[in-house]
């Protein structure tokens, strides 16, 4: 399911570094284009409109945006979203995960308090970029733990040529992009057609 007004602004705006990084600052997760992030969850709800969801999920910082508007266009359910590294105010009684970064190229925790994700909770995971599924997988992790129900996965931006996607779609899950980033050639960004 593409959004076209997505796959637009990356051709206008985005711009690819070498042959694996898909740089959309100036629009999905530096400065923000608020209302494409509204088309964007609205999407992302279409897609899901047929679950009942209890929560959107993310991981902080980038997917915050995209998921508040999906949250928004779920009729307000909560946005719970991940934070990384070792916050000192939420307390101890959390769920965890360890989750590699590939562009800071590091291993760090994320955690989620036990208050606000619940047993039998039905969540649609959201999130700007999807590539190897690091990210995903420590999501998931913590949705396990806490016997939540994935009923889908809303993403932005999906490098096609890595494997998260298809990890995760052989996993059973419902994943779906936005817009999908099929190659990086000559220095140009090749979206996948619909």
């Amino acid at each position: 399911m593409a959004l076209e007004a997505l796959k637009q602004a990356i051709e206008r705006e985005g711009r690819a570094i070498g042959t694996e990084i898909v740089k959309v600052d100036g629009f999905l997760n530096h400065r923000i284009d608020v209302a494409l992030a509204a088309e964007m969850g609205k999407a992302i709800h279409d897609a899901f409109a047929d679950e009942q969801v209890d929560a959107v999920l993310t991981i902080e910082a980038s997917g915050i945006a995209p998921a508040m508007m999906a949250a928004q266009a779920f009729g307000n359910v909560p946005l719970i979203y991940a934070k990384k590294g070792e916050p000192r105010n939420i307390g101890n009684d959390l769920y965890m995960a360890e989750v590699y970064s590939f562009t800071r190229k590091k291993i760090y925790p994320i955690e989620i308090s036990r208050a606000y994700l619940h047993e039998g909770m039905r969540v649609v995971i959201v999130d700007d970029f999807l590539a190897s599924g690091a990210a995903m997988e420590g999501l998931l992790s913590i949705c396990r733990q806490a016997r939540c129900e994935v009923v889908g996965i809303g993403i932005c931006v999906e490098k096609g040529f890595q494997n998260g996607g298809r990890q995760l779609r052989e996993q059973g899950y419902r994943v779906v992009s936005l817009a999908i980033v099929d190659a990086i050639r000559d220095g140009k960004i090749v979206l996948r057609e619909d």
